[in-house]
């Protein structure tokens, strides 16, 4: 027997024209559907039986939803999943990784504020604090990673949040995140960390004390370059502050795509596992070729914060950062790749590679890139699945 969904038929004396049932017959939950998988809840709005519910919704009680850009039930289901994985209270999710970034610092900062964040950063954060947040009034300090290592000295009276990366895009520095929560804690201020390159696998910043964790969902979480997505993770108090900011600028992610993030966050263990280990050996093979001046990778002991990185990283990421000679250089071996694809973002199952001064960090002053420590020769490589003896020879080939 069919389900006849909960508006089939018409009540009354008369029956109801086609072009009223067709509208009705069928629609709503199928109470005899038990999905393994969370379904997609396409719907914008949801239904309420009565006033008296509706009331209850509004005043906080039950557990009902009423549109889709407060809260819906695919979007809530991966958030659950990304809570988990971060060792958090409660997770959002976004638009994209500035729609959480956006959300965080509008969020928790005022007009009158300072927020302090590391000079060698991504290049859409530093515009929108640079930027935007200055137009309404919040002050912005861009610190070097020598001042980050001594955090405490960079809180000031109005300082009301740190905001870093660790690893950094696209140098691959890393920053004692310990450090930086302490200070923070003890300075009763905000600790934000952008969480991306490491992935909640290889590192677990609310375990060591920093209070909200932002990700490019985009990136490792979805991980097959399919679909464009943000998220914040915290405790329940940092969440609340920002589920406003949230609702009222309209970044919450759609279920579609929130259910994507949710498959490709079944297989994010396996896939950043296989992702370390390729590109521990690739930047272990550049580093003994003549032809390249400079690796960074955090599992290299020549890398500077290799130590830092060992206390705090599970793993070293996908992430390897190289130099050659020049510019000129830097091109010649971005147009030979044949497997590895050339395209900006990071993370998927299919090896990119950029050039920062065309990509990430377009655009900056000559300042702004000596403090991010990019130069013209620099390329960044996000390392996928594929075998790591083809990545070799198609970045040997390249290299001429």
């Amino acid at each position: 027997m069919k389900d006849k969904g909960h508006r089939a038929e018409g009540k009354g004396k008369s029956p109801l024209h086609v072009e009223t049932q067709v509208i009705h017959t069928g629609d709503g939950a199928r109470e005899s559907a038990s999905p393994l998988t969370t379904p997609i809840y396409g719907a914008t709005t949801f239904l309420f039986a009565n006033a008296a519910e509706l009331e209850a919704y509004q005043a906080g009680r039950g557990e009902k939803y009423i549109y889709s850009r407060y809260a819906n039930p695919t979007v809530q289901a991966v958030e659950e999943k990304l809570a988990l994985l971060e060792g958090a209270d409660r997770a959002i999710l976004t638009s994209s990784g500035m729609a959480a970034i956006a959300t965080a610092l509008f969020g928790l900062l005022k007009s009158g504020d300072e927020v302090v964040c590391s000079a060698a950063i991504y290049g859409g954060t530093l515009q929108l604090i640079s930027t935007f947040l200055s137009g309404f009034g919040v002050r912005s300090r861009f610190a070097s990673l020598d001042e980050l290592a001594k955090p405490e000295s960079l809180i000031g009276p109005s300082t009301k949040m740190i905001w870093f990366e660790s690893p950094i895009n696209p140098t691959l520095r890393c920053v004692d995140i310990r450090r930086v929560a302490e200070a923070c804690r003890d300075h009763k201020i905000v600790s934000a960390i952008d969480n991306t390159f490491a992935s909640p696998v290889n590192q677990q910043p609310i375990a060591m004390g920093i209070d909200l964790v932002m990700h490019s969902a985009t990136k490792y979480l979805n991980g097959h370059s399919d679909v464009t997505a943000g998220a914040l993770m915290g405790s329940a108090s940092t969440m609340a502050k920002l589920d406003p900011a949230r609702k009222l600028f309209g970044g919450i992610l759609e279920p579609a795509s929130a259910y994507a993030v949710g498959r490709g966050l079944k297989t994010v263990h396996v896939r950043v596992a296989r992702q370390n280990a390729n590109a521990q050996a690739l930047a272990t093979w550049l580093e003994k070729d003549a032809r390249v001046t400079h690796v960074f990778y955090p599992g290299l002991a020549s890398h500077p914060d290799h130590d830092v990185a060992r206390r705090q990283m599970s793993g070293f990421g996908g992430m390897v950062c190289f130099e050659v000679a020049d510019y000129a250089a830097a091109c010649r071996l971005f147009d030979r790749l044949q497997v590895v694809q050339r395209a900006a973002s990071l993370g998927g199952v299919e090896s990119l590679i950029s050039l920062p001064v065309l990509t990430s960090q377009y655009g900056f002053t000559d300042e702004q890139l000596a403090a991010a420590g990019v130069t013209p020769g620099m390329i960044r490589l996000s390392v996928g699945l594929e075998h790591v003896d083809d990545l070799i020879a198609d970045l040997d080939q390249a290299l001429g």
